[in-house]
This record gives structure tokens, C-alpha cells and sequence, in this order.
């Protein structure tokens, strides 16, 4: 009989296995896809074009282009893949740390592979089913009537206004660099590693914490009409003081970070 030690030991030897490092690229791979499009859609929302910047009009985007829908299904095993090297990574992973870091890097680990796993789900029900909707807003109306709701949906917008945040610092600070594996990689090729990493990291940082802002506002004046998903928080910004350029900004800090997404999918530490 397998004694949990046994369990452990071959949960580490999967984590560790050339398959799974493979899923694990092939996942950021299929984000960077994903993120390439969004970038593209919020140049259009910048240009007063009626896109829609948010996972479903990425994927409909994808849909409908030449084989869209097989690419589907292929973005929808990356983000399987993805998902399976998450979930063991917060079961057996970040053995080089100790201690409450190392428990708060796996519960993060999993937590994205709970989250990829059921973007792998929307993804493939999108092939058949291309009528997913931004239910970002409808959601925090459901958490806020729920007792403690308001709770809740402040805590989780603090969250992702702080990991937002944190997630620009890493960026600005170059923190990406050590994950990296770039070998003999010439002083060009690194320059431009540093370049997509800084503008992507710092730029998807900012909108996750525009995103966690919004769920703040919607808690603190108990108005599920302040929540707003990816779409409408891009398109809120074309309402401010220099609406087009931050819309701009955005724009290429979600293009950087889907080429910084392809960069670990060939570099990244696995």
C-alpha cells in the first residue's frame, strides 16, 4: 500500500517531468495568444471602434478567423496543460522555499490552476457555444446580496489592486529576470527580454489593479453598477482626461505582456 510519502515523492517526479515542463509552455504560449488579441481589441476600443476587449471578444475574434474554431480547441488544451502543471505545482512545488512562503506560493499556484482550468472549459464550450457575456458585474451583484458580500467584494478588489500593483513593481524592478533561463542569449535578445517583460508585467499590473479598484468602489458604495470586468474598465478609461492614450497604454502594456508570455514560454524556468 502507497504511503503518502510514495504519493508525495511521484507527484514531484510528474511535477518535475519533461511532459508537464511541455504543458506548461504550451500554456504560456496560448496565453500570450489570448493577450496579443486583447491588445489589439483595446487599440480598437481606443479608436472608437464597438470592439470588445474581454476574454469572449478574444475568443470570438480567434472564432472567426480562418480555422478559428480548431485554434480553439487547441488554446483550450494549452490552457488544460497549463492548468495541470499549476495545480501540481501548489500540491508539491516551490520546494526552494520554506516555510509560510512557500505555502503562500503554492495556495497562489493553485488558485491559477483552478482559474486556467475553467478558462480551458469556457474555452472549449465557446467552440460550440460563442454566447459567453462579461459576468463580472452580475456576480459581484449576487456577492453583494449574500451576507458578508460586501466583505468580500472589497477584499477580493484589494487583492487585485495590491497583486496588480505588486505585479507592476516586479516589472519596473526587473524581479522576472531569475525565472529565466536565457543560457547564452546575446545582450540583444536580453534587452528586448527586459523591454516586453518590464512594459507587459507593469501593464497588465495596472489594469488587474484598475479591475480591483472598480470591485472597491462597488463595496464601499454597495452599488454592484461600479463593478466592471476587463471591457468596461478599459472603456471607462476613454471617459477620463486623456482617455485615448491611457486606452493606448493599455493597449500595449496587453500586447507585451502576451509577447512576455511567449518569451516564458521559452525561457521560463519550469
Amino acid at each position: 500500500m502507497a504511503t503518502t510519502q510514495d504519493v508525495t515523492r511521484t507527484a514531484r517526479e510528474v511535477r518535475d517531468s519533461e511532459p508537464v515542463s511541455w504543458l506548461a509552455r504550451f500554456g504560456f504560449a496560448g496565453r500570450g495568444l489570448v493577450y496579443v488579441v486583447l491588445g489589439v481589441l483595446a487599440v480598437e476600443v481606443a479608436l472608437g471602434h464597438s470592439a470588445r476587449a474581454d476574454k469572449n471578444g478574444a475568443l470570438a475574434t480567434i472564432k472567426d478567423k480562418p480555422f478559428g474554431s480548431v485554434l480553439l480547441v487547441v488554446l483550450a488544451i494549452s490552457f488544460a496543460g497549463y492548468a495541470v502543471w499549476r495545480l501540481l505545482d501548489g500540491v508539491v512545488g516551490h520546494r526552494e522555499e520554506d516555510g509560510a512562503k512557500r505555502l503562500g506560493k503554492r495556495v497562489a499556484s493553485f488558485a491559477r490552476g483552478v482559474v486556467y482550468a475553467g478558462l480551458a472549459f469556457s474555452t472549449a464550450h465557446f467552440v460550440v457555444s460563442p454566447t459567453g457575456r462579461d459576468k463580472t458585474k452580475p456576480l459581484t451583484a449576487r456577492v453583494l446580496d449574500m451576507t458578508g458580500g460586501r466583505t468580500v467584494v472589497g477584499l477580493v478588489g484589494a487583492g487585485l489592486v495590491v497583486g496588480g500593483l505588486y505585479m507592476a513593481y516586479r516589472g519596473v524592478r526587473e524581479k522576472f529576470l531569475k525565472r529565466l533561463a536565457l543560457g547564452t542569449a546575446g545582450p540583444a535578445l536580453r534587452t528586448a527580454v527586459k523591454a516586453v517583460g518590464v512594459v507587459g508585467l507593469a501593464g497588465r499590473g495596472l489594469v488587474l489593479a484598475l479591475i480591483g479598484g472598480f470591485l472597491v468602489q462597488a463595496a464601499v458604495t454597495f452599488d454592484p453598477d461600479k463593478a466592471k470586468g476587463l471591457d468596461a474598465s478599459l472603456k471607462s478609461l476613454a471617459d477620463a482626461p486623456f482617455g485615448p492614450v491611457l486606452l493606448a497604454c493599455a493597449a500595449v502594456g496587453l500586447v507585451a505582456f502576451g509577447l512576455w508570455s511567449w518569451v516564458e514560454a521559452r525561457y521560463r524556468r519550469v
